[in-house]
Order: C-alpha cells, then structure tokens, then sequence
C-alpha cells in the first residue's frame, strides 16, 4: 500500500485552473521532489495534502485512508507535516519552545488541564520539553535551545521548521523550497540531514525545491508542473533531459527578461 496516493487532483479558482488532473504516487521511505516554474501548481498541491485548500475534484489517500476536505490539523495528526515556503516560526517564543508546539498534536492533556498545570499536563510536558531536545540534537541547534526563534541565521531558522514537523511524529514529511536562502555549505547540510531524518524516522519525503542541483542530488524521482500540469516525470537524470522541461524553464526565463 502506498504512503500517499492522489487521483486526479484538480484546485479551481473561480475560473483559474491552478492545478490540473493531478496524479501521484509515494511509497514509504522515497524522496519525491515536485519542480516546475513559478506560478506551476506546486505549492497549490502541497496546500491540498495538507488540508489547506479542499481540492475542486480528486482524491488524496494516506496510508489507504482519504483525506480530501479534512481540517490541516487533523490531517497532521494523521501523519503528514509540513514546512513552508516562507519560513513561519512563532516569532515571540524561544526555539525550545517552537519545537514543544509540534508536539500538542500528541498529547492527551486538555486546554483546561494545560492551563491549570494539571499532573497530566505537567507530565506531558516534561516529555515534550524532552523531546524537543532530542529533536533540536538532531538538527544541531541544542547551543540556542533557549534564544529566541526569530534571532536566528536564514539556514537555522530552516532547519528548526523541519525539527517543529518532525514533533508532531509524521511518516510523511512535505517540505516546500527548504533550501531556499542558502548558501551552498548550507545547502548540503541540509542535504545530508534530509537523508538522515528520512532513515532514522522512517520517513517518507515530498518536497518543492528550485534549486536543482540540490533536486537532483537527492530526489529519487521527480514530477514536474507548469501552468498546472504535469509535463514529465521520472528519474533526475531522464528529467533533466526532458526538452518539455527545458522549455518551460527556459520559457520562465523569457518570461523574467522580457
């Protein structure tokens, strides 16, 4: 059984097909990246698994169960986390702090209880304070536990997104353009912490990324929208070849320039 199956997925706005007929297919422990030029679809998509958008027409099965239509949150509880394409971090809170809120999807504690710092609660949370350690460990980033979120580097604030996804205890993570902001030696950490995370948590992986190298050094497949549709997809090496592919990147060039 597949991780994630979508059939023929479809989001209108209006009279604006941002995306068209899409179809998809994960199984556990694959990287799977979703390219295309701006404007494609592709954040369209992402907004879709994770219950932002309730999709025209389609359906999307999680581990055989559907989920089209069901609330963001309840979708996370299910399994599927994401990051964003522009970085959202509770800017007021420290970053131990950031990555305990992941963890609130889990706990069996009551907003009364929470407020009331019940021992359930109190119990709870110690775990959660523990956990997020644990977490923050795996993205290095135990020497600013207790700094605030938003006072750190473009490249840590990343990296701390993906540590708040993992909290909530996914098997499916969707990460929209992680490498963006990076700079190359942040980019290949940020490689090698998606290979690792991917191991040690048994993930699966979907992500939207414009960097290319960066796609093809780790992506195992690839799907590729433009204007909402999908025009290729396959291995890296067969996708970088694709002369529809190339169009419509050199096309968003032209687009740029003109």
């Amino acid at each position: 059984m597949s991780v994630l199956s979508v059939g023929h997925l479809t989001m209108k706005f209006g009279g604006l097909v941002a995306v068209n007929d899409f179809n998809l297919e994960l199984e556990k422990g694959e990287i799977v990246g979703l390219i295309g030029p701006n404007g494609a679809g592709k954040t369209t998509v992402f907004n879709m698994i994770a219950g932002y958008y309730v999709p025209t027409e389609g359906s999307i099965l999680f581990q055989g169960r559907p989920i089209q239509g069901r609330k963001a949150n309840q979708i996370t509880k299910a399994g599927i986390a994401r990051t964003f394409q522009n970085i959202r971090l509770f800017s007021e809170l420290s970053v131990i702090e950031n990555v305990m809120i992941g963890f609130h999807c889990r706990i069996r504690s009551t907003f009364l209880g929470a407020t009331l710092k019940l021992p359930l609660y109190r119990r709870e949370e110690k775990r959660m304070a523990e956990g997020a350690m644990k977490l923050l460990e795996e993205v290095d980033l135990t020497d600013v536990a207790h700094e605030k979120a938003t006072s750190l580097p473009y490249g840590k604030q990343r990296r701390l997104e993906i540590a708040r996804a993992l909290a909530t205890g996914p098997a499916l993570l969707l990460l929209d353009e992680p490498a963006a902001g990076m700079n190359p030696s942040e980019t290949q950490d940020l490689l090698q912490l998606i290979l690792r995370i991917r191991k040690d948590y048994e993930l699966t992986v979907f992500l939207i990324e414009h960097d290319m190298k960066f796609v093809m050094e780790i992506c195992e497949r690839l799907k590729v929208l433009d204007y909402g549709t999908t025009i290729a997809e396959g291995p890296p090496h067969e996708i970088q070849n694709n002369p529809r592919v190339i169009e419509a990147y050199l096309g968003e060039v032209q687009r740029a320039q003109g």
